[in-house]
């Protein structure tokens, strides 16, 4: 091993070890305060439990929705045994423990969204510009499958205004709709009783919506009037329950854009609980947004304000609730109480696509949740403000997006093309030196004498001006490169159902025959386009060691760790994006062209010519810097 290949694999460890540390998370910092466990702990029972008993009032709920009737009146001024039990589990708010549950439905241009009085929350959205993998309508929530309240005590029962019927501020219509810049408010209110049947209309905990028409995001306050006596005055949190089992909206789950919980720290960084295991987290200082993500679609909660932190938790249940069920979230979150009068809880929530642009444009770091590359601050960058702005700049012309990459290769090889150059001549130099330094390691054939000939081969390149490094810096320049394309093709949603050629969707895999059986590390099925990379890899594989000869011939195991890496990369992307599998064997096509090109380009007779003219100089005045590294080389040698 040569001393170019050992300051190439340096090189190359220290990319690496460089990229690893800024994967690597960093510490929260220590809580502003402690959290009140207690409170946690009950509030979470009754949650659960209000989940577990989810699925049998499903199945009962027409039959309990056709027994109960809340009476207007009271003949002789009694209350029914029915009040009185429903009174002792739930206090003032009995008489909205019962009802009949009505779905009241919000068009916008974007989105339909859902919202059944029981709860008074959404309980599905439908974006409209979207579909499943399957062609079906696209929705963020299973209805039945999801809940939303704020737990509270009073009189020492713990209440969830999930388990309440909420009243609508117009209850002879059930379909809204607004359109353009328009915007459409929408009341639904938890009334406190002032007797059996009868409630009091000054005491009530309201969901005020505010939706815009052209907008993914909406308001939604939460107004407390009059509460005073029912919630505690002493009160300084209300803990704020969000749940939902998310559906698969993907043929394919991407290991590295999985769907999981991302939340963002209050004037903070944003961070996310594990795409793949389960996992939760306590957080004790403040927040500003979380967010239900999926890999192309997300249900964001952001306050206006902040959180007060909580906990969150992402896990899969045993046995799935429902068909195309993919995993569950859940936030149990502290919201700041200012109890004095009326108050108000501004919060607003976002329920659309994870496209960069569109998150980006609300300024507050929801395209974090868009993974290209983040960790490491120079793959952010490529492609935030280069691949990003090009991909969209292309899109924008109407073209195909299987064209769009192939524009953009060939720029990104333009733009590539002087490093590529540079490369391919350092190379050549090094095949037209080679039978020199040939001669020179015959002249020093036993080990003990590596030093001297290392020394005779450097002084024989600083001779010829040529330099041993020049071929590796530049490959190291486009590893960044390489990284971040390998990062923002799978999490484009710009590629999402885009057919090109055999491939139906660009950001899953194109499969061109399935196999009755799954093969490990491969899958059970081929993708083209991946087999098509792999061996135009290993083409270009053997045609650089043909070419690179010296690195070849002195490296056996390191040339076959080269035909090795290509199959490897047959089954790590055989179940990937079929965009990038389609970049990088359109990668490899250009890069054959300029390596022809290249070749007839530079003469190698002229440049040994050219060799031989630079022996002849004088000698140029050594570095600080080389002159350091011989006296170093020198005293390791002293020392054998």
């Amino acid at each position: 091993m040569n001393k170019n290949t050992i300051i190439g694999f340096v090189l190359i460890a220290a990319i690496m070890i460089f990229y690893t540390v800024y994967m690597t998370p960093s510490k929260e910092e220590m809580a502003e305060r402690q959290w009140v466990q207690d409170s946690i702990t009950r509030s979470q029972k009754a949650i659960d439990d209000s989940e577990k008993a989810r699925q049998t009032e499903r199945i009962q709920e027409q039959a309990r929705q056709e027994q109960i009737v809340v009476p207007v009146e009271q003949q002789s001024g009694q209350q029914s045994s029915n009040y009185i039990d429903r009174q002792n589990k739930y206090v003032v708010f009995a008489n909205s423990s019962a009802g009949q549950g009505k779905t009241i439905t919000v068009e916008t241009d974007l989105a339909t969204y859902e919202i059944n009085t029981k709860g008074g929350f959404i309980e599905n959205t439908i974006l409209k510009n979207y579909q499943t993998y399957d062609s079906l309508p696209l929705k963020l929530f299973n209805p039945g499958f999801s809940s939303f309240g704020l737990t509270f005590f009073t009189q020492n029962k713990i209440i969830n205004t999930s388990e309440f019927f909420f009243i609508p501020s117009d209850s002879s219509a059930s379909q809204f709709k607004v359109t353009d810049e328009n915007d459409l408010s929408l009341s639904m209110r938890l009334y406190a009783d002032m007797g059996e049947g009868q409630y009091d209309y000054s005491k009530y905990i309201e969901y005020l919506y505010t939706f815009k028409g052209d907008n993914y995001m909406f308001d939604f306050t939460i107004n407390i009037v009059n509460m005073q006596g029912i919630v505690s005055a002493s009160t300084s949190s209300l803990e704020l329950h969000w749940f939902a089992d998310i559906l698969q909206q993907e043929i394919s789950v991407d290991q590295f854009n999985g769907s999981t919980v991302y939340y963002k720290y209050y004037r903070d960084d944003v961070d996310y609980l594990s795409e793949s295991d389960d996992d939760e987290e306590q957080i004790l200082t403040k927040l500003k947004w979380v967010s239900f993500k999926q890999r192309f679609f997300s249900s964001s909660m952001i306050a206006k304000d902040f959180f007060n932190g909580g906990k969150l938790e992402t896990f899969e249940q045993e046995n799935p609730p429902f068909d195309r069920y993919l995993k569950s979230m859940r936030v149990n979150l502290e919201i700041p109480l200012n109890f004095s009068g009326n108050t108000n809880i501004p919060l607003s929530f976002y329920m659309g696509p994870n496209k960069f642009n569109t998150l980006k444009k609300y300024d507050l770091e929801l395209e974090r949740q868009i993974p290209i590359g983040w960790s490491f601050f120079l793959l952010g960058w490529i492609n935030q403000y280069i691949v990003i702005p090009v991909f969209d700049w292309l899109g924008g012309y109407g073209w195909n997006y299987g064209i769009v990459i192939l524009v953009l290769t060939f720029m990104l090889k333009i733009v590539l093309f002087p490093i590529a150059y540079k490369t391919y001549l350092s190379s050549a130099k090094m095949r037209v030196l080679k039978p020199e330094v040939d001669e020179i390691g015959k002249k020093y054939p036993n080990k003990e004498d590596s030093m001297k000939k290392q020394q005779a081969v450097m002084g024989l390149y600083k001779k010829a001006g040529a330099n041993p490094a020049a071929g590796c810096v530049p490959m190291l320049l486009q590893i960044p490169i390489l990284f971040a394309l390998f990062r923002f093709f799978p999490s484009s949603i710009e590629l999402r159902q885009q057919s090109f050629l055999w491939a139906h969707d660009l950001s899953s895999y194109d499969s061109i025959m399935s196999l009755p059986f799954d093969i490990p590390y491969y899958g059970d099925h081929v993708s083209l386009f991946t087999l098509l990379m792999t061996v135009s890899t290993i083409m270009y594989t053997y045609l650089n060691n043909q070419m690179m000869g010296q690195q070849a011939t002195q490296m056996p195991g390191m040339k076959t760790m080269m035909y090795i890496m290509p199959v490897m990369f047959l089954g790590i992307f055989n179940s990937y994006a079929s965009g990038l599998s389609y970049y990088y064997f359109l990668a490899n096509i250009i890069t054959f062209g300029q390596m022809f090109v290249f070749r007839y380009a530079i003469n190698e007779d002229k440049l040994r010519a050219k060799i031989e003219a630079n022996k002849k100089k004088p000698a140029k005045k050594k570095s600080g810097f080389q002159k350091r590294l011989e006296d170093a080389a020198k005293k390791r040698g002293y020392k054998r």
